[in-house]
């Protein structure tokens, strides 16, 4: 009765895995195919018309900050109609022109660090064109770099901007269609920032100092001459659009789209679907935080530093549709004759888990480290990157990593493993007694309960000991997984042989001969050689024990290793090397337990028996 406990016990877990990965990988995926399918179709019927212009809502529609429409459409707005930047109006046109062409219309300032290259759109000082230069879209070497933003008009429009909301009392205030000029710098680097100024039509002037780190940090700041002889005020903002979400969707276990911290609210983040049917959303007010746009590995988020502010995650229907993360900061007033400053932070790059700490504490960034997005299971998650990334500094092979890290979860668990093999192996033991007390009491169900419970209490067994290793592999699977799939140090992280990708599923497939063949099978049958591996080990673990009677549980105990091999074959690469060594270290150490406490050992017994002629039935 336990062993039967123990079966429909492993038979739910693996329902449970099963409608997991069909829930969090298979759906996705099939969704990721019909959004790229859906995205070509609408760029290219974007390409060839254009979206009607319309006006900026709010009484004092005159006063906006920018003269006309802008190139991404959503003109700020002004302090008088009290909202948020960019919230209506045109929202321009996609073009057919490549995005090269696009860059070369457009005064520019080139930045190049030994992380990033592109350049500063000096109309709105917009970052527009960023490439990320290590980082690759493919393994291979020779593939083009990531790229992160882009203008406005291009298929894949994503930028960020920094701007004023201005009155009648100011003037004009810089905008999406401020055309600053560059008074001092050259070449944007790290070693060699840029000052930008802009004087509006009342002697406003504005200087804009504009450094970046060796890494994705820039920084804004801006200082506001006042030589109109009177007080003037004007509400800084700031915005990160994009036009497309991600063609390459991740699955729903990862979050991609609006994140941000707003002070002692802390973490507010939500999809690229959901805000799409939720429209406008506004967020706490904030002395400290940030907010931005997130996907799997890179992120483009503002950081106010001057006072507190208002944020914002909003979708845009009008004109070209958009997604968009805005805030806005609490008015700034300057004095006649006087001057007065902002300072803003930029984060456009990858989201490295050591980096993105750094920045955090020297930067003094509330929670910026939850821009990567660790789980439910972020107690194990954190640590188990921290582990297999002090292993991989050792060894220099993430792969490799992933093995030591499995040998130290192993060490951690193996009192209660040992604890739990022992248990086993005690049932197992006094098998002989319980098929006595069946033969004994019969039908009589309560007294045999008692008898057994009676006997697990002389002999000092856990029935359910058995069930714990299996339980806690759980969260540790699911941890592991989240550590592959969303950390971008495993992006790309080569093992050895044909295995140049733990990120990604084993590339091989039995069903062509691992690539003796000249095809490709479909999705469901790239069955690689890890995944085989990791069903043999699994096969072999399982046959350590006695075949159950049932036929339904034997056809279980005889399918789940098959189940699981098409299952993990989808699953990365690193995921199922973990998984096999796993097993293979489970059967070294239950056949060590056994054999100390005496109990036969099934695994032989079970492997010739699946060549064992079995006996006619007696007529």
């Amino acid at each position: 009765m336990d062993n039967n406990r123990n079966y429909i016990v492993a038979i739910a877990l693996s329902v449970l895995v099963l409608i997991g990965w069909q829930y969090f990988y298979v759906s996705p995926r099939m969704d990721s195919q019909r959004t790229a399918q859906n995205t070509a179709g609408e760029g290219k019927q974007a390409a060839t018309t254009q979206a009607p212009a319309s006006q900026p809502s709010g009484s004092n529609a005159g006063t906006a900050p920018a003269n006309g429409s802008t190139d991404d459409g959503a003109p700020p707005p002004n302090e008088a109609s009290g909202t948020l930047p960019a919230g209506n109006g045109d929202t321009g046109k996609q073009t057919t022109t490549a995005r090269s062409v696009l860059i070369g219309e457009t005064p520019r300032i080139a930045i190049e660090t030994p992380a990033v290259i592109g350049s500063l759109n000096l109309k709105g000082a917009r970052l527009d064109d960023l490439k990320l230069k290590n980082y690759h879209e493919t393994v291979d070497e020779s593939s083009p770099l990531i790229t992160l933003l882009s203008p406005a008009q291009s298929q894949n429009g994503y930028f960020a901007e920094l701007g004023y909301i201005g009155n009648d009392a100011v003037g004009k205030v810089p905008g999406p269609d401020t055309v600053w000029k560059e008074s001092e710098g050259g070449k944007l680097t790290p070693s060699n920032p840029v000052t930008l100024t802009w004087t509006n039509d009342k002697g406003v002037t504005f200087n804009r100092h504009i450094a970046v780190d060796d890494q994705y940090m820039f920084t804004i700041k801006d200082t506001i001459a006042n030589k109109t002889g009177a007080a003037i005020s004007l509400t800084p903002y700031g915005r990160v659009t994009r036009f497309n979400r991600p063609h390459d969707r991740s699955s729903y276990v990862l979050q991609e789209g609006p994140i941000g911290v707003f002070g002692n609210a802390g973490l507010e983040e939500t999809s690229y679907s959901s805000i799409k049917d939720d429209g406008i959303v506004d967020q706490p007010s904030a002395k400290n935080g940030w907010l931005g746009l997130t996907d799997k590995y890179w992120a483009t988020t503002l950081i106010p530093r001057s006072g507190s502010f208002d944020g914002r995650y909003a979708y845009f229907k009008d004109g070209r549709p958009h997604w968009q993360t805005d805030f806005k900061s609490t008015p700034v007033r300057v004095a006649a004759g006087q001057s007065a400053s902002i300072e803003n932070l930029v984060f456009a790059g990858a989201k490295r888990v050591p980096l993105v700490n750094a920045y955090r504490d020297n930067l003094n960034i509330k929670q910026f480290d939850l821009l990567i997005d660790w789980g439910w299971f972020y107690f194990i998650t954190k640590p188990m990157f921290h582990l297999m990334d002090f292993f991989y500094n050792l060894v220099g092979n993430f792969g490799v990593a992933i093995i030591l890290t499995v040998i130290i979860i192993k060490l951690i668990f193996f009192p209660l493993a040992n604890k739990s093999y022992s248990s086993m192996a005690k049932m197992k033991a006094i098998q002989p007694k319980m098929q006595e007390l069946k033969e004994k009491y019969g039908d009589d169900r309560m007294g045999m309960q008692q008898e057994m419970m009676k006997m697990y209490k002389e002999e000092k067994i856990n029935p359910i000991a058995g069930c714990w290793p299996m339980l806690l592999q759980i969260p540790v699977f699911f941890a592991l997984y989240k550590v592959l799939y969303t950390t971008i140090e495993m992006r790309h992280a080569p093992f050895f042989g044909w295995i140049q990708d733990l990120s990604a599923p084993d590339p091989t497939s039995i069903f062509n001969l691992f690539g003796l063949l000249p095809f490709t099978p479909p999705d469901a049958f790239m069955i690689g050689i890890w995944p085989l591996i990791m069903g043999f080990t699994m096969f072999m673990q399982m046959r350590m024990n006695p075949t159950p009677p049932d036929k339904t549980q034997a056809m279980v105990f005889t399918w789940m290793p098959v189940v699981f091999t098409f299952m993990l074959a989808h699953f990365p690469a690193g995921l199922v090397i973990y998984y096999s060594v796993n097993n293979s270290l489970s059967v070294l150490q239950q056949s060590i337990i056994m054999k100390r406490q005496g109990v036969k050992n099934e695994l032989w017994n079970n492997l010739s028996g699946l060549f064992r002629r079995k006996p006619k039935p007696a007529e």
